[in-house]
């Protein structure tokens, strides 16, 4: 293997310790000890979630490959798990506002474990149901965890900034460490131990039902909006009549469904951009390491930035950088062609865009707890899971566009169409701060003559807890 891959992963494994160890008193929040325990308690469950869900990342297409299914039978699954995923995510997101977050977060597990059992099957109908389930499962994942944290942490009375702690931490680490973990578990299973493309499957299993277990024995249950007279129609309404009333809910969404959507789009990218041609081999596992060990970077930096800036400030910069990574094999493949060398050596461009892509899976990891951040403060809490489900309506819609004619387009085609999408992500997160700045100097007159009252959560003094 490459020495450059490890010479990039031992550098920011440097970095990262010292960004750990080098926190100064401006990067730490004084809390108390209740929201440590509570915060304990999310973040190993988060773990357990994101266990289940990275194990079975990296095998999902060399399972189906294994079954002896081609290239367009196994895009038709992808599709089905967006297209559930976009088509049952909002009435799962209504029923978690509904009828209770904690019993939506079992569902995931419930719903999940069926999808992997389905795995054993190699008849395609099953692997279809199986895929159906997974997109649902996935809707769960992303909105009703977040939404049981945001609705318990306001329930017990801690200070809203702390939630930022809670976010840095279960991106760290359930999208970072838990991610590298994984992929080393899952790769002793499936290779070493020679079990089977289906063994990392059964492992992901194991895990949800344990985190499963400590959801149902530890967790207390909370709501949105559980009024009876409301039924599903009623809470789309109220839902889209949020985000159509409050511009910044709106924008958020959009910020949201344009980077999620390039995000997911790298993922299918970056193997053939690294690997142009069959005669050169590269690690996954280990570039797939690498990309999560920049993502734990990001994280670690974004909990800096929070406590020091404004988040609707700094995205700026990061969605513009995370465009600018993701030109570099539009540039590259303009200025440089190297379709033609043969060998097993990396290029000078091939680093390039490995750094290139380093930096972009450092942006996510910024992303994630500045965008969870923002969506605490601004989405309304009794609509909380039906308007994120909202929100990925059209990252559904995208990729499965982009599955549907992946082969369509060259690759620096779909690579530069991601940098225009993060582009406008850019454009439309200065309009957010332009409109939350403007809010907040119309409420300084009604304001001012109360000392006790804060503009902006994100600007709330620290209270001193005892020990």
């Amino acid at each position: 293997m490459e020495s450059f891959y490890y010479l990039v992963f031992g550098v920011q494994v440097a970095i990262l310790l010292a960004m750990e160890l080098g926190q100064g008193q401006k990067d730490r929040i004084a809390t108390s000890s209740a929201f440590s325990s509570f915060k304990n308690n999310y973040l190993v469950v988060y773990c357990l979630m994101m266990a289940g869900d990275w194990l079975q990342g990296p095998y999902v297409y060399a399972l189906y490959a294994h079954y002896g299914y081609t290239e367009g039978e196994i895009g038709r699954l992808f599709i089905a798990g967006f297209g559930s995923s976009m088509l049952f995510g909002t009435i799962v997101g209504s029923l978690a506002d509904k009828h209770g977050r904690k019993r939506a977060s079992v569902l995931y597990c419930i719903t999940y474990i069926l999808s992997c059992f389905t795995k054993h099957s190699p008849k395609y109908e099953i692997l279809m149901v199986g895929r159906v389930l997974g997109g649902i499962a996935t809707s769960l994942l992303f909105s009703a965890f977040e939404s049981w944290l945001v609705a318990e942490h306001n329930k017990r009375g801690f200070e809203s900034q702390w939630l930022s702690v809670t976010f840095s931490k279960a991106i760290f680490l359930g999208n970072g460490l838990t991610a590298i973990l994984a992929g080393l578990v899952g790769n002793t299973l499936a290779g070493t131990l020679e079990l089977g493309p289906v063994a990392p499957f059964d492992a992901a299993a194991v895990l949800l039902a344990v985190g499963m277990g400590v959801i149902m024995y530890s967790w207390s249950e909370n709501y949105g909006d559980a009024t009876d007279s409301k039924n599903l129609i009623v809470q789309f309404q109220t839902a889209a009549a949020a985000i159509a009333s409050d511009e910044k809910i709106a924008l958020l969404g959009a910020i949201q469904s344009l980077f999620e959507g390039s995000m997911y789009t790298f993922v299918f990218l970056w193997t053939p951009a690294l690997a142009p041609n069959e005669k050169f081999s590269i690690p996954h596992g280990f570039i797939f390491a690498t990309f999560m060990l920049s993502s734990m970077l990001g994280s670690s930096l974004a909990s800096r930035l929070i406590t020091r800036l404004k988040v609707e400030g700094y995205m700026q910069v990061v969605f513009l950088v995370s465009a600018g990574s993701l030109l570099l094999p539009v540039i590259i493949n303009f200025l440089v062609n190297e379709t033609n060398v043969d060998g097993p050596d990396m290029t000078f461009s091939g680093r390039l865009l490995f750094l290139g892509f380093c930096i972009f899976e450092a942006c996510v990891g910024i992303f994630w707890p500045s965008i969870m951040k923002m969506r605490s403060v601004y989405i309304p809490e009794e609509s909380r899971s039906t308007i994120m489900n909202f929100f990925r309506i059209p990252l559904n819609i995208f990729v499965c566009i982009v599955l549907a004619n992946v082969s369509a387009f060259p690759i620096s085609v779909m690579f530069g169409m991601c940098s225009i999408f993060l582009g406008m992500a850019a454009v439309l997160q200065r309009r957010l701060l332009v409109v939350v700045e403007k809010q907040q100097r119309l409420k300084v007159p009604q304001d001012s003559w109360d000392d006790d009252k804060v503009l902006d959560p994100e600007v709330q003094p620290l209270k001193h807890i005892d020990q």
